[in-house]
């Protein structure tokens, strides 16, 4: 079992608190002193560890997108590795408990924002996005010729995207989140047996 050093979580208390300060603030009002001010530190330790705030919300938005490889890990391990459970696996991380959170949901809308305007996080998020579409177009090119499966990659990478950004923003998330988990997975399933045509089963 790994080490956790005082540097380590002293750094995970400032991305936890650089995410408590966005979701009740958003990222423009966040500030060295609300992220401080939640963490029990003192402002010059982010700078310390991350050079300043830029480099604190970029940390944050690698956090999360570390979170979601760890979940899709952690439950491709569970499989036999077929293409119908590493496309339930991949739709299942990404409205997982953690990523349909409110802190969590607050964060990533607010990163989404603000990737428009700057660079950092505008890579991270299309490296985001290069992560989902590889692993739906590896599970569908175990089944689906080359165009078919680059195709319904980039149809389930968008209704991923597009209704956990629907379910965000409903006035009942949750139910919006566990709408939308079965829709995609549904989808996924019947793009991956085009053949088909009695509903996937879920």
């Amino acid at each position: 079992m790994p080490i956790v050093g005082v540097k380590d979580t002293r750094k995970q208390q400032l991305i936890d608190a650089t995410m408590a300060s966005i979701a009740e603030l958003g990222l423009q009002n966040t500030t060295i002193i609300s992220i401080s001010r939640r963490a029990g530190m003192s402002s010059g330790i982010i700078s310390h560890y991350f050079g300043g705030k830029q480099g604190l919300i970029e940390a944050a938005l690698r956090y999360l997108l570390g979170q979601l490889g760890r979940e899709l890990r952690e439950r491709m391990a569970r499989t036999d590795g077929s293409p119908e459970q590493r496309l339930q696996c991949i739709v299942e991380a990404n409205f997982s408990e953690f990523q349909r959170s409110e802190l969590t949901a607050k964060t990533w809308l607010s990163f989404w924002s603000r990737s428009m305007h700057e660079p950092g996080l505008q890579r991270l998020q299309q490296i985001n996005n290069a992560r989902l579409y590889s692993n739906l177009r590896y599970a569908f090119a175990r089944r689906l010729p080359k165009q078919a499966a680059t195709e319904a990659a980039r149809q389930v990478a968008a209704m991923i995207d597009g209704f956990w950004l629907r379910s965000a923003l409903s006035t009942d998330p949750q139910e919006g989140f566990a709408a939308a988990e079965t829709l995609c997975k549904r989808f996924a399933l019947n793009a991956l047996n085009p053949t088909t045509n009695s509903p996937a089963q879920v």
